[in-house]
């Protein structure tokens, strides 16, 4: 990896920069430090049928910015794992394996595509500057909304049409302030990063 991106990989900052050891133990520390945040988003929601807007999408991309995309992923993959073994970290705080079957299931399914790609975007020097942060989060974001419409319309049966106008479009402000608002975490974050290996 070059230098600019090893400078720009996992910009936890300062206050997590004892972590970057590489250790399992801190790598542990990290995943389950990153499935509390990312429930404690999914807790903050605004009720929609037939899909919930919640703050859960802006943690994934966070995460995944934050943590690189190995380990981004890796803390997301146990999120859902968690929610699949009816942890209640889901939206809302809901649990269990009937939501990776139902018409929200293609939204889990991008929830890691998401972190993966964020990550590895964000390693490799792409959103070293707000409007390129911003892009970086916003295809983030289509990652998830992409596959959750696909699901809903199949799932569904409701069509492309029917299962944009309810998937898609009523989050798509939605989508741009949380782009926006991860952006700016991420700006803040590299504000203080040090040129430190990452973590995997």
């Amino acid at each position: 990896m070059n230098s600019a991106a090893t400078e720009t990989s996992a910009p936890l900052g300062a206050a997590l920069a004892w972590l970057r050891g590489g250790s399992w133990t801190r790598r542990v520390f990290l995943v389950l430090a990153g499935t509390l945040f990312l429930a404690a988003c999914s807790w903050i929601e605004v009720p929609m049928v037939p899909v919930p807007m919640t703050m859960q999408t802006f943690g994934l991309v966070v995460i995944g910015a934050l943590y690189g995309w190995r380990l981004g992923g890796a803390t997301v993959l146990t999120y859902l794992l968690q929610g699949a073994l009816g942890l209640p970290v889901l939206a809302g705080g809901a649990a269990g394996f009937i939501h990776f079957v139902g018409p929200t299931a293609g939204y889990l399914f991008g929830f890691a595509l998401a972190a993966v790609i964020v990550g590895w975007l964000v390693e490799r020097g792409v959103a070293r500057h707000p409007l390129s942060a911003f892009a970086v989060m916003l295809l983030g974001h289509a990652a998830i909304l992409a596959p959750g419409v696909a699901w809903l319309s199949t799932v569904t049966g409701l069509g492309w049409t029917q299962a944009t106008a309810l998937g898609l479009t009523p989050f798509l402000l939605g989508m741009v302030l949380k782009s926006a608002l991860a952006a700016a975490c991420l700006q803040a974050a590299q504000r203080y990063r040090r040129p430190t290996p990452p973590l995997v």
